[in-house]
């Protein structure tokens, strides 16, 4: 039988935005009948296609290529589309699959990421660049963080998958995970069955070039994660991530003490120079055995520190989907454990995978939900009723766990008692986020995904994507910057600066931090705030070589630069009267719709001297905001083409299965002047639903 036009929607594990950020299909689902517009003959093929895939969007940065894309250059290829964002632990799991798939099926079929961002930093080509040199991904890279690629193939969800047949077809799509086994058998019978009457290209794609192949491999760091400061034993540990190993150096000096991991990835148990690791993150020492969260082999390592020895103490290296289940730690299925603290006889481990916080008693032996319904949600309550996003950095004070919950930008706290609470500091909501200081729900994060509790009663947080280390009162909810200019770079002293900084520990008077993208540690002196970076006096323990890598070799960082582009909504023109006044945004719903709950109404204004929008105003982000939005602004006598960018998430209001996501530019010309009869400038922006037709074969 024929099959087109297939939909499978929500597997075990997605980032939740089908009610959030959905879009309408614009005509890429294929209908039953015909052969594709008489390409391929009077040939059936179990699965295929009738309507073309849309094309790349012209003047889009690209990875991983040589030069752009284009579906023409795909024709005789299986071509899957992988929507992702880098921070959804949901894209992350996939990856494995997706290289499996291309390993496979190495010259027929196309794998290409289309990267949407959810956060602002997710949108900048050199940080997608990097989290492809983190993962390690070969294939090409589409930055959409205009949402262009996403709108015009109707997607909804991270991530979300897209296969088009050799005729350059949609043949349909699936979200969620797990991933192979369900797109395995599609791929491998069209391998077959297009294969067989002659319609594939199994020559490599030229432009075809990976960023890896540019990659220096003798940093004496890559991608670290995680950090640990034993001021007792004087050591200093370091998720060295991207070697797939522990390094372990003196506290005082920095000399190389040991190795823990041969730096090939794997899991694999015995003395230091055999052990395994994949993508290890987070460390907690619990006398003379440090405990290693394996992030990427789903387990939990045991290193005994006097033995020289690493053991596996949960996990199978396999992915489990598990929210409720306890049971001998070996035999338990764990899903991407990202951080872990030792307390009292217990491992507690913020596992990123099922939003939850897990707990290893070290005793029995046994591991299993400790917080957390596995719901995706910013939900405080009792400890297994919260909602948690994506949990992937945990301390404690001895008597609460505080825990950095990344896709909310949240700082939060479970108790130690089972039969306790867990509460939020600071973070309101999954769409909530930004570079804000301030007091409770005026704060925000952007994807913070470590902290650590020091002496002095402040929490510090790794906020990773806004490149700096900020300073919580876990008392009075106030957070301010402590580290950092915002800026991506590399600098010391007083004015530092940091990349995607993914970890942090306190210790004596000191932040030790991983600044991850930098590939560097960093010291900073919490009294004086000056930072430090790192260098081991024996530096040849970890390269092989006789130096250490200069910062100033390091890649520069690219800047994207943003292109407002065409397609804007002009407005009436108007005239307005000088002196204070205000800007309206009327939007118009049609009956039956409402705006979305979760994800804030934007408008972002840029500087003009004619229509002055306060510099505190012109990032308006409101959940559920009073319609028409009132902007306050000061009008100066001239003439302007005022423009504002739109971000409006609406949804259907009664059933509710539908979400949809507005991004538009308008301009206004405006003029300013003493005959002006109104001192309100009006945006009127008319939302239309679009039309989604899904077909299952």
């Amino acid at each position: 039988m024929r099959r087109t036009g297939w939909l499978l929607v929500g597997g075990i594990g997605m980032i939740v935005l089908v009610s959030a950020l959905a879009l309408g299909a614009t005509g890429v689902w294929a209908q039953d009948g015909g052969d594709g517009d008489g390409e391929g003959g009077d040939v059936e093929y179990t699965w295929s296609g009738d309507v073309n895939a849309p094309d790349f969007p012209d003047g889009a940065d690209w990875i991983n290529v040589s030069e752009p894309l284009r579906m023409a250059d795909l024709r005789g290829k299986v071509v899957l589309l992988d929507f992702w964002t880098y921070g959804c632990i949901n894209c992350i799991h996939v990856i494995p699959d997706l290289k499996r798939l291309e390993v496979e099926y190495p010259d027929a079929l196309v794998v290409i990421g289309v990267h949407s961002a959810k956060f602002d930093n997710e949108g900048e080509t050199s940080n997608i660049r990097q989290i492809v040199q983190r993962y390690e991904i070969e294939h090409p890279v589409l930055n959409d963080n205009e949402f262009v690629t996403w709108q015009e193939y109707g997607v909804r969800a991270w991530p979300t998958f897209m296969v088009i047949d050799p005729f350059g077809k949609v043949v349909g799509q699936l979200s969620g995970e797990p991933l192979y086994s369900r797109i395995q058998p599609i791929i491998d019978t069209m391998v077959s069955e297009y294969g067989a009457n002659g319609a594939l290209n199994l020559e490599p794609l030229p432009q075809i070039d990976p960023v890896l192949a540019d990659v220096a491999e003798d940093t004496p760091l890559r991608f670290p994660g995680k950090v640990l400061a034993d001021p007792a034993g004087n050591r200093l540990f370091i998720s060295d991530s991207n070697h797939h190993r522990i390094v372990v150096a003196a506290l005082d000096t920095f000399e190389v003490l040991d190795v823990i991991g041969s730096g090939e990835a794997g899991l694999v148990d015995g003395v230091y120079a055999d052990a395994a690791f994949a993508g290890p993150q987070g460390l907690a020492l619990d006398g003379s055995t440090l405990y290693v969260a394996d992030t990427l082999n789903h387990a939990i390592r045991a290193v005994d520190l006097d033995a020289r020895t690493v053991a596996t103490v949960a996990g199978t290296g396999e992915q489990g989907f598990n929210r409720d289940q306890s049971g001998p730690g070996t035999e338990m299925q764990l899903a991407s454990p990202w951080d872990v603290v030792a307390v009292e006889g217990r491992v507690y481990i913020a596992m990123a995978g099922p939003h939850q916080l897990w707990v290893y008693d070290i005793a029995s032996g046994e591991v299993g939900p400790y917080a957390g319904s596995g719901r995706e949600a910013l939900l405080d309550g009792r400890l297994r009723e919260a909602g948690m996003n994506q949990p992937s950095g945990i301390d404690s004070d001895g008597g609460l766990l505080v825990f950095a919950d990344p896709e909310a930008s949240a700082i939060r706290t479970a108790d130690l008692d089972p039969d306790g609470e867990v509460r939020t500091i600071v973070g309101t909501g999954l769409f909530d986020f930004g570079d804000v200081d301030g007091t409770g729900d005026e704060v925000r994060l952007q994807h913070a995904l470590g902290v650590t509790v020091a002496d002095d009663g402040y929490l510090y947080v790794a906020d990773t994507y806004n490149n700096k280390i900020k300073r919580i009162d876990p008392q009075t909810r106030e957070s301010v910057t402590f580290l950092g200019t915002g800026e991506e770079g590399f600098a010391d002293g007083d004015q530092s600066q940091f990349y995607e900084p993914g970890g942090i520990d306190y210790a004596d008077g000191k932040l030790y931090i991983a600044d991850t993208n930098n590939h560097a540690i960093r010291v900073a002196d919490v009294g004086s705030g000056e930072v430090t970076t790192v260098t081991f006096p024996n530096v040849e323990r970890l390269t092989g070589g006789d130096g250490l890598a200069a910062a100033e070799d390091a890649p520069p960082v690219e800047t994207l630069e943003q292109d407002a582009g065409d397609g804007a909504i002009v407005q009436p023109v108007q005239l307005v009267s000088p002196g204070e006044g205000t800007i309206r945004i009327e939007v118009n719903m049609p009956d039956g719709y409402k705006l979305n709950d979760l994800a804030p109404f934007t408008a972002i204004w840029p500087d003009d001297p004619v229509a002055q929008v306060a510099p505190d105003a012109r990032d308006y982000r409101v959940v559920l905001p009073d319609l028409p939005v009132e902007i306050p602004v000061t009008f100066a006598e001239g003439q302007t083409e005022l423009a504002v960018d739109l971000t409006i998430y609406w949804c259907e209001a009664i059933n509710e299965t539908l979400c949809f996501v507005d991004r538009s530019r308008l301009v206004l010309p405006l003029t300013v002047a003493p005959t002006g009869d109104t001192d309100v400038a009006v945006f009127q922006r008319d939302l239309v639903p679009p039309t989604i037709e899904n077909t299952l074969g």
